[in-house]
């Protein structure tokens, strides 16, 4: 789970790490606001920083949602942070201008492309002396299986990009499970970054606060970028990027609050709600997959055999009726979806359990596009048979390439446009499956039971049937939670200077 710069500053402050002060906002009234009170605590420069899941914010341009047109203000692109300096003009009419021309407005960076991502709230943070910027992240090394510390003098610079160009200037220290991070670890990072005297005993309290916070709230990840230095030697997080484990988000109920599911994929927040993992993807082939693995080489085959993977989805070991249905629904409400590839092994359960599960869910939920099925493992040609004598239009696969072929075939016979429903209940689809399934009867006395054995006696003619539609629950963006202003005498008592930078780097020296 991902946290907006404000919460994990926040977060971060409240384990002794110097963080930069600041107040979010949610309309442009309480922007003015907070920065009332900002310049009422000296602040020489007022930061506004768009608050949204990605970075690259200070060299984002604010986008109309609707026009896709640049927003302007004082006839020049707004960006995603804008310095205020608080002794020219009005600031507090600019604050409210600004604020009236980001909130509501879509930031477009190189890491959210060319969609971007629509600002529900914004930071207004105080201005910081500064006199040297840094990087400084801490995360999980899984090559070692130790948590890795990497530091390096080129601040506000991405790091994938000194990673490629000036590799030489990244410090790193591997922290030994259990350990902590060691006295002599911090001051070789230090020396890595010139520090020396009182700024170096600065940044040893700063990484060892940082470590310590970075387990106590189990993050997978916390990135400081920029740590800056002040004149006076102190050490502050200007920006910081916080993920925390969500396999470890039960411990923190307080952390788990603080999601922003307007930030998410919304396909991706209403799978979580049927406990499904499933991240969307840009192709048009839909995967339904039990185990993680495999769903890894079915999105490959599919590549492999010309088309590309819609998603990932893993419904789990199981693969129940239910959590099969919740999968139909979610996929079908992604209008990239044109086929869907059901690839099962049936170690857990039987697969003939699992065809009668996967009949009974598409009888719950309308599927308009064609399904191809590959099962594999415990009674898999039960399976196969059960598919195949289902009123349902199925294309059965008896290997994994040979369903990704499928697949293909179906995608190439659909044409571009939306399937049209003929008067006799069937689709153009139909024709399209024809030739790569084989559909018959069951007798009308086997109610296709979840547990009940495949009925053995079939009818010699076959034909296919429209599903029974039923109408798919809509997915609605959810408005972005509200969190509390940080306090004024918390923030006092933990950190010493007040500050604000661009989170990357574009306007450094103030």
């Amino acid at each position: 789970m991902n946290l907006h710069e404000h919460q994990a500053k926040e977060l971060l402050g409240k384990y002794g790490v110097p963080v930069q002060t600041g107040r979010v906002s949610y309309t442009p009234e309480q922007a003015v606001e907070n920065a009332y009170y900002a310049l009422q605590d000296g602040a020489e420069l007022l930061i506004l920083k768009a608050q949204i899941h990605a970075g690259g914010r200070g060299k984002g341009v604010i986008h109309n949602p609707q026009t896709n047109e640049p927003v302007m203000y004082n006839l020049k692109e707004l960006r995603g942070v804008k310095v205020l300096p608080a002794t020219e003009g009005n600031p507090l009419h600019e604050v409210y201008e600004i604020s009236r021309r980001m909130l509501g407005q879509k930031l477009v960076t190189l890491q959210t492309g060319p969609q971007g991502k629509i600002i529900n709230r914004m930071l207004i943070a105080n201005g910081v002396d500064i006199a040297k910027e840094f990087y400084c992240s801490i995360l999980m090394d899984r090559g070692t299986g130790k948590n890795i510390i990497m530091v390096s003098t080129e601040g506000g610079v991405e790091i994938e990009k000194v990673a490629e160009e000036t590799p030489e200037k990244i410090v790193r220290e591997y922290v030994e499970p259990g350990q902590g991070v060691q006295g002599f670890q911090a001051r070789r990072l230090a020396f890595g970054l010139g520090l020396s005297g009182a700024a170096q005993k600065n940044f040893i309290s700063f990484i060892t606060a940082l470590y310590n916070a970075y387990l106590s709230i189990d993050a997978s990840m916390v990135e400081v970028n920029p740590m800056v230095l002040t004149p006076d030697d102190k050490i502050i997080a200007v920006d910081a990027k916080v993920s925390i484990d969500d396999n470890a988000l039960y411990r923190h109920k307080e952390i788990a609050a603080m999601r922003d599911e307007s930030e998410e994929d919304p396909l991706e927040v209403e799978a979580g709600k049927y406990e499904l993992n499933y991240i969307k993807l840009d192709g048009n082939v839909g995967c339904m997959v039990n185990g993680a693995g495999l769903a890894m080489a079915t999105m490959d085959i599919i590549k492999l055999a010309g088309g590309e993977p819609a998603n990932f989805l893993d419904v789990g070991g199981g693969a129940s009726v239910n959590r099969v249905a919740n999968a139909f629904r979610v996929m079908m409400s992604d209008p990239n979806v044109k086929a869907v590839l059901i690839n099962i092994f049936g170690g857990i359960v039987r697969c003939d359990r699992v065809a009668n599960g996967i009949i009974q869910a598409m009888e719950t939920v309308q599927v308009s596009v064609p399904v191809i099925v590959r099962l594999d493992g415990t009674n898999a040609e039960e399976a196969r048979q059960i598919l195949m004598n289902s009123p349902l239009n199925f294309s059965v696969a008896g290997t994994l390439l040979e369903a990704a072929q499928k697949v293909t075939e179906a995608l190439e016979a659909i044409t571009t446009t939306t399937v049209a429903t003929t008067t006799e209940g069937s689709t153009v689809m139909s024709a399209a499956m024809a030739s790569a399934s084989v559909i018959r009867r069951l007798d009308d006395d086997d109610d296709l039971d979840f547990n009940d054995e495949m009925n053995e006696e079939e009818e010699e003619d076959s034909y296919t049937r429209s599903m029974e539609e039923v109408d798919i629950e809509d997915i609605e963006d959810p408005d972005a939670m509200n969190f509390a202003d940080f306090d004024e005498e918390e923030l006092d008592d933990n950190v010493d200077d007040i500050d604000s930078l661009l989170s990357d780097g574009d306007d450094s020296n103030f």
